[in-house]
C-alpha cells in the first residue's frame, strides 16, 4: 500500500522533464526491475541547483521518488544535495513498501551521478562525492 504522498508525486510528478545543456546529467537504473532514472541540474556559480529536471522509466514508486528528490534539492547547494539520502526520499513520502526500497536508491544515486557528471565538467572535487555505479544493483549486493 503506497502513502497518500507517493500518488500524489506519481499522479502529479514535479520537475519532470529535461534541461537544456545542463550543469550536470545523470542517469542510472536497476536491471533487475528495468528502471531508469535520469535526473538534470542547472547549477549556478555559488554552487546552488536553480533547476532541476527528471525523467524516469519505471513503476509508480520510481517516478514519485524521482520527483520528490527533485524536490529535496531543488535551491539546495552541491554540499546539500549530497547529503540526501535514500531515507530522506522514503521519509518525506511517508514510506514506500519494502519492494519498493530499491526506487529510493535509485533518486540518491541519480543525485550523485548528477553531481559526478557536474563536478567532472567543471574539473572540480566535491567533497564526500563517489563515483556513481550506472545499475544500483550492484550496490545492493
Amino acid at each position: 500500500m503506497y502513502s497518500e504522498k507517493v500518488m500524489d508525486h506519481f499522479n502529479n510528478p514535479r520537475n519532470m522533464g529535461e534541461i537544456e545543456n545542463p550543469s550536470g546529467v545523470g542517469t542510472v537504473g536497476n536491471a533487475k526491475c528495468g528502471d531508469i532514472m535520469r535526473m538534470y541540474f542547472d547549477i549556478d556559480e555559488q554552487g546552488v541547483i536553480r533547476d532541476v529536471k527528471f525523467k524516469t522509466f519505471g513503476c509508480g514508486a520510481a517516478v514519485a521518488t524521482s520527483s520528490m528528490a527533485t524536490e529535496l534539492v531543488k535551491g539546495k547547494t552541491v554540499q546539500e544535495a549530497l547529503a540526501v539520502t535514500n531515507k530522506a526520499v522514503m521519509e518525506a513520502l511517508d514510506g514506500l513498501p519494502p519492494v519498493k526500497v530499491h526506487c529510493s536508491l535509485l533518486a540518491e544515486e541519480a543525485i550523485h551521478a548528477a553531481l559526478w557528471d557536474y563536478a567532472q565538467k567543471n574539473g572540480i572535487e566535491i567533497a564526500g562525492l563517489e563515483k556513481p555505479v550506472e545499475d544500483i544493483g550492484e550496490k545492493e549486493k
